[in-house]
């Protein structure tokens, strides 16, 4: 239980709404690629009007892997395909509070394929040589799944009675 991980019920509201802000940021990149609502990506880009998901980021990369990150750009829709699928996934996952465990696993897996296609050490421009927001986010992921914070104003607990306390909680 949540309560045996996190005594404070301040804190376990915390972070719900920290697992939440997180589904939020995921979740609004998914519609964001799939709309083209015109913040990251613009109408013409959108998916559903032909863009790929993937294709501006991956082109863009830089730092020490940003080859082997251009080489994937437009390689493939497989790739389109895997990335939305996370997006959705892990910002339905979540919000929901039901399979943060592997929505962390998986968007600590995708923010550090992100962290390397963006690896800062060596660029000129970045605040930072060797940290990112990818780490933040990537922390945050593993805090939540780590305290259970899916049984606070979510379903976690639920969806615990379904899958029991496996990866997929």
């Amino acid at each position: 239980m949540q309560t045996d991980l996190v005594r404070s019920s301040f804190a376990r509201g915390a972070l719900a709404f920290l697992r939440i802000v997180v589904g939020w940021i995921f979740l609004w990149a998914f519609f964001d690629k799939l709309f083209g609502l015109g913040y990251s990506t613009p109408g013409e880009r959108a998916w559903i009007n032909g863009g790929s998901p993937t294709f501006g980021f991956l082109d863009n990369a830089g730092g020490v892997f940003g080859g082997i990150f251009q080489s994937m750009a437009g390689a493939a829709p497989f790739f389109d395909w895997i990335f939305m699928a996370g997006l959705l996934g892990i910002g339905m996952a979540m919000i929901t509070g039901a399979g943060v465990k592997i929505a962390a696993i998986a968007g600590t897996a995708l923010v550090f394929m992100m962290y390397l296609a963006s690896f800062p050490f060596g660029q000129e421009g970045q605040s930072n040589p060797i940290t990112t927001s990818h780490w933040l986010e990537a922390a945050a992921m593993i805090t939540v799944a780590a305290t259970r914070a899916g049984d606070t104003l979510g379903l976690g607990k639920w969806w615990s009675r379904i899958v029991g306390d496996s990866w997929l909680r």
